[in-house]
C-alpha cells in the first residue's frame, strides 16, 4: 500500500493531508519522520504533505491551499483569476498568498498558514466551477475577492476592464457581484465602474478620458460600433465625436506587437478615413507625458464642421 502512495495521490498533484495518509496506513510519527529535513516528503502547510522533494510548483501551492482549507473549499481572488486566464493579475506564483472560500461556518484550525493562505468565509455557499481541474469561485466572485488587495486605481481599472472587454462577464453581472461584497464603496471600484458604464475598456482609455475632461473637451462616445447605412460594420474606434466625424485611436503596444496586428490597425483606419472620418492617434506614453500636441490637434479637428456631404452617413449602435 505504501509503495503506491505517490501515484494514489496523483489526482491531488502529489499532495495529501495527514489524515489521508493515516487512513492509508502511515502512522503520525512516520509521516513526521519522512517530512524531516532530508526526508522524501515535506510539509507545505499545516497537515498538508507534498510527497516529493524540491519546491512545490505554483499549481501544487494552489492544491495545497485547497487541501488545507478542507472539503468544499474553492479558489478565489487572484489565484482563481490566474486560472481563468485573466492577464491583469498575472500567472500564479509561489510568493502570492492564495485566497480560498470555505463553506459557511468552517474555520481552518491553524493560524500558522496565514502568510500562505487567506481564508474567506461567505455567509452562504458559493457556486463552484472547475477550472483546469481545480475548484474555483465564479469569475465575478473572484474579481470581488481580488479587489481589496490591489494597489491603486490603475490596477483596479485594468482588472475590471479586462474581464468586461474580453467578454469574460457582463458589466451588469460584474457590478452585481461587486455590490454584493460592498466593493462598490471603494472609490477605485466606483471610478472604474463609472468609466466602464461610459464605454471605457482599458487603463489607457481611462487616462485619455481624464486628460480630455481636464482639457474641457466634450465627452466622446467610447468603443461604439460604427455601421454603414446598409448595416455593414465599419469599425469600433476608441473614441468618437459624431458631430464632427472625429475618431481618436489609442495605440497601446500590447495590441500592436505583431506586424499582422499593426497592418489590421492601419487598414481599419484607412477605411474610416475613406468614409469621411478624421482619425487621430496617440500612444499611452504621449497621453501621460506630453498630451498637449494631441489636445491641440483634437481641438482643431473638433472645431471644423463635419463634411456637409460625407461619402457615407455613418450610424452607431451601443457596444455590448
Amino acid at each position: 500500500m505504501r509503495i503506491h502512495t505517490a501515484s494514489h495521490f496523483a489526482a491531488q498533484d502529489g499532495l495529501a493531508t495527514s489524515a489521508q495518509l493515516v487512513r492509508l496506513g502511515w502512522s503520525s510519527s512516520t509521516i513526521s519522520r519522512r517530512c524531516a529535513p532530508g526526508g522524501p516528503w515535506q510539509r507545505v502547510l499545516p497537515r498538508v504533505v507534498l510527497l516529493q522533494t524540491g519546491a512545490p510548483s505554483p499549481r501544487q501551492r494552489l492544491r495545497a491551499a485547497l487541501l488545507y482549507a478542507g472539503e468544499g473549499a474553492l479558489l478565489t481572488g487572484a489565484a482563481a483569476l490566474s486560472l481563468y486566464g485573466v492577464r491583469a493579475v498575472g500567472p500564479p506564483t509561489g510568493s502570492r498568498v492564495v485566497d480560498v472560500l470555505v463553506p459557511p461556518g468552517r474555520r481552518p484550525r491553524s493560524p500558522r498558514a496565514r502568510s500562505a493562505v487567506r481564508v474567506h468565509r461567505p455567509p452562504r455557499t458559493c457556486r463552484s466551477l472547475p477550472v483546469h481541474r481545480l475548484p474555483c469561485a465564479t469569475l465575478t466572485r473572484a474579481v470581488a475577492d481580488a479587489v481589496p488587495y490591489l494597489t491603486g486605481q490603475a490596477e483596479v481599472t485594468a482588472l475590471l476592464a479586462e474581464v468586461v472587454q474580453r467578454a469574460r462577464c457582463t458589466l451588469p453581472d460584474l457590478t452585481t457581484a461587486l455590490r454584493a461584497g460592498r466593493r462598490d464603496r471603494d472609490p477605485r471600484v466606483a471610478g472604474a465602474l463609472e468609466g466602464l458604464s461610459a464605454g471605457i475598456r482599458s487603463v489607457a482609455e481611462a487616462d485619455a478620458r481624464r486628460v480630455l475632461r481636464e482639457a474641457l473637451i466634450a465627452d466622446p462616445l467610447w468603443n461604439q460600433d460604427l455601421y454603414l447605412p446598409d448595416g455593414t460594420f465599419l469599425a469600433r474606434p476608441d473614441a468618437y465625436w459624431p458631430y464632427a466625424a472625429v475618431v481618436l485611436e489609442i495605440d497601446s503596444r500590447e495590441w500592436h506587437l505583431s506586424p499582422a496586428g499593426w497592418e489590421r490597425t492601419m487598414a481599419r483606419r484607412n477605411l474610416m478615413t475613406r468614409y469621411g472620418l478624421t482619425v487621430l492617434s496617440v500612444s499611452p506614453a504621449q497621453l501621460r507625458d506630453d498630451p498637449e500636441e494631441l489636445l491641440a490637434a483634437l481641438r482643431a479637428a473638433l472645431a471644423r464642421t463635419a463634411p456637409s456631404a460625407p461619402l457615407v452617413r455613418l450610424t452607431h449602435r451601443p457596444s455590448r
